[in-house]
């Protein structure tokens, strides 16, 4: 084979590669972008779960858009949905929220991203002590006592955690809980499919109950998250490992020190452009 042959062939086969690793994923089926300029409303943009800001509001410059900064007295509260909990049971489901904590040393309490459900079934991210913290549970139906991952993070940077449930059923069985972090796995575990649960739905701190890693977290609007949350996705899939690397890299700057947002795919198209 020539060598121009070749070279054409590597380059078909390098801008193939690269147009698979960009391909979007999946729409998700509830997308909190935090894109608004005032106001207490935080639309959903896929599936109409809208969600309503009790407290300050304080929309700022995030990493795409606009973010919502959150001063540790503020949550958003938002109401039942079959796309979320009143129906089930789900068997998959991934969220990645996107967030920057301002102190993420604090052991004072949690400082909650997304709760759903409460005591006896739910999903839970938050930050404490230095690290990122994704739960879930459903103990009753057939007993999930639930699952705790953690990861160390830092103060003031930008992160994307992800929690999956993986193809589950109703059973505890191993490797149907995980967590990810910008778009890299952390650790699966022993996990299962999650029930309808009625206690309500919160972003920015625990609106009506959770369980956390130290079995806390009993009560309502507690455990206050303090920075910014620029977007935060649900889906009733599991993203693959792939499409949970391409909402990562497509979204999470490559130089946030310098505040550059520059997407990957950006990057990307001017290398195939070459």
């Amino acid at each position: 084979m020539s060598a121009r042959v070749c070279t054409g062939l590597c380059a078909l086969g390098i801008a193939a590669a690269l147009a698979v690793t960009a391909r979007a994923a999946p729409d998700p089926d509830v997308a909190w972008l935090f894109n608004e300029t005032g106001g207490d409303s935080v639309p959903d943009e896929i599936g109409a779960v809208h969600g309503v800001v009790n407290g300050t509001e304080d929309w700022v410059p995030g990493l795409d858009g606009n973010a919502l900064k959150f001063d540790g007295e503020t949550i958003i509260e938002f109401p039942d949905s079959n796309l979320i909990n009143t129906v089930g049971p789900f068997q998959k489901r991934t969220i990645l929220a996107t967030f920057s904590v301002d102190d993420a040393d604090s052991d004072a309490e949690k400082q909650t991203i997304f709760d759903e459900g409460g005591r006896t079934r739910g999903l839970v991210l938050y930050v404490f002590d230095g690290e990122v913290w994704i739960g879930g549970w459903n103990r009753a139906e057939y007993n999930w006592n639930g699952e705790w991952i953690s990861a160390p993070i830092k103060s003031n940077t930008w992160y994307q955690v992800g929690l999956v449930i993986r193809d589950a059923s109703g059973a505890v069985e191993a490797d149907k809980f995980e967590m990810w972090l910008n778009g890299v796995l952390v650790e699966k575990r022993d996990g299962g499919q999650l029930h309808a649960h009625g206690d309500d739905t919160g972003i920015g701190a625990v609106n009506q109950n959770t369980v956390f890693h130290d079995e806390a977290g009993s009560g309502d609007n507690i455990d206050y998250f303090t920075g910014l949350i620029d977007e935060v996705q649900l889906w009733n899939a599991s993203l693959s490992p792939s499409d949970i690397e391409s909402v990562a890299k497509g979204f999470l700057a490559v130089d946030v020190q310098n505040k550059l947002v520059t997407r990957w795919g950006s990057i990307k198209a001017g290398h195939i452009g070459r």
